[in-house]
């Protein structure tokens, strides 16, 4: 298998910048070698901070630039500025630059151990005395002692889902395209029995909602789940696993319980809903509202509405997922029960999403009323001011004809008499209004 280039691994990695990249990165390493080499001719320490300047700005170079750059200005580099390199790129991003590293480079950096690899996010679950027992991995040697039901892997690196194909002979989808399959490709078997399935999981928290893509492979009755971040459900499986003897007995069992637990932490999510709305009711409800309040009640609501469409399509995927498992007859009798107690749940769900949508709307409209409402008494002092300006804008009309048929041209009051007049025409009509109550 021939090594690819920097252009085919990186499309998006034009040269000409890498080319930029790699001269300001050597222009760096350059001041460095002067600045030691001043320090060695004097025989003393160069002042700290003057010693690190070119580290420090280096290091603030490289965390601007994306892992794919890096790892093209690390193959472009000889090997004892290589490793210096590597040193000052932050642990976190450690693992993504090796993905996109030459299988050369790769092990030349991974050998020397001098860069902290990230965390590995990789567990196995073995049942044990009617249990499941988490097993964490953080080798290639502790994940094929283990015998698990179980694998679940939060965003799994190259080398992990190398990991999974050499011992379980399972080929792991990109984290990348969980979420770039199309409608129809989100269930579907293999034709050596392979299982996958791709579903959505509601994460709920204070600041943002979102639903977070989960692939699912059923393989050699094991289940394989992998995901980019952690999830309650998930903490909360492997919590209640733990714990009750007999929950979980294969790898369908846990899939069910994960779809169950998810069903669960919508429901709660509803209840939040439902809290939340009940407070908006009562300013909106309240006698008066400033438009600034609306717009922040009407925020609210909106938040709210988001993250009630977000349940919905959260179990609308859930029940798509167990109709798939239970047309496919992949589940056992009891198993199959499970599942119509699931769909259940979900149908109750459906009841309590369509209420709170119609709960919403009539709040919504409500601010909107109150928002128009204020914008009316608005309209209608330039209403009212319009209509009792009129007679004097008459008067002031007619006074202005310059005709010698008006005696008032030549009386020496008739300026001030068409001034009390205009003033007389529009205290009437106000008057007028405040008895008929249309100035309240």
């Amino acid at each position: 298998m021939t090594e690819q280039t920097a252009a085919e691994r990186d499309p998006t990695a034009h040269p000409d910048n890498v080319q930029d990249s790699l001269r300001e990165v050597q222009l760096l390493l350059a001041r460095q070698r002067q600045v030691d080499s001043l320090a060695q001719r004097q025989g003393n320490p160069v002042e700290s901070s003057l010693q690190q300047q070119p580290l420090v700005e280096l290091r603030d170079k490289l965390a601007q630039m994306d892992p794919a750059r890096i790892a093209r200005v690390l193959e472009a580099l000889p090997q004892d500025e290589c490793l210096l390199v590597w040193e000052m790129v932050a642990p976190e991003r450690g693992s993504d630059i090796l993905d996109d590293l030459s299988e050369a480079v790769s092990e030349t950096l991974t050998a020397t151990q001098i860069h902290p690899r990230k965390p590995i996010m990789l567990n196995a679950f073995e049942l044990h005395n009617g249990r499941l027992r988490q097993i964490p991995v953080e080798s290639r040697e502790e994940l094929a002692a283990t015998k698990p039901i179980w694998v679940d892997l939060i965003a799994p690196s190259g080398e992990e889902r190398k990991w999974i194909a050499e011992i379980f002979d399972l080929i792991l989808p990109d984290i990348d395209d969980l979420t770039d399959l199309e409608e129809s490709a989100r269930f579907y078997i293999e034709e050596n029995g392979e299982v996958h399935m791709h579903s959505d999981f509601l994460l709920d928290k204070e600041d943002e909602s979102r639903n977070v893509t989960v692939a699912f492979i059923l393989h050699q009755n094991i289940l394989f789940s992998m995901r980019d971040e952690e999830l309650p459900v998930f903490r909360l499986q492997r919590l209640r696993a733990r714990i009750q003897p007999g929950m979980v007995s294969e790898g369908k069992d846990v899939l069910l319980d994960l779809y169950a637990a998810d069903v669960e932490y919508s429901a709660d999510a509803l209840e939040d809903v439902y809290a939340e709305l009940e407070a908006v009711g009562k300013k909106v409800l309240s006698t008066r509202m400033t438009d600034e309040e609306a717009g922040a009640i009407l925020a609210d609501i909106a938040q709210e509405e988001d993250l009630n469409g977000r349940i919905r399509r959260n179990v609308l995927d859930t029940r798509r997922a167990l109709s798939f498992l239970m047309r496919g007859r992949l589940l056992a009798p009891n198993q199959h029960e499970d599942a119509r107690e699931i769909l259940r749940d979900i149908e109750s769900l459906d009841g309590h999403t369509a209420f709170i949508f119609n709960k919403i709307n009539f709040l919504m409209d409500a601010v909107v009323g109150f928002i128009n409402i204020n914008q009316n008494k608005i309209i209608k002092i330039f209403s009212v001011a319009s209509v009792a300006l009129l007679p004097p804008t008459l008067i002031a009309s007619i006074y202005g004809m310059n005709f010698k048929a008006f005696p008032e041209l030549d009386w020496q009051y008739g300026y001030p008499f068409s001034l009390a007049l205009m003033l007389v025409s529009v205290a009437v009509p106000f008057a007028i209004f405040r008895r008929k109550g249309w100035l309240r």
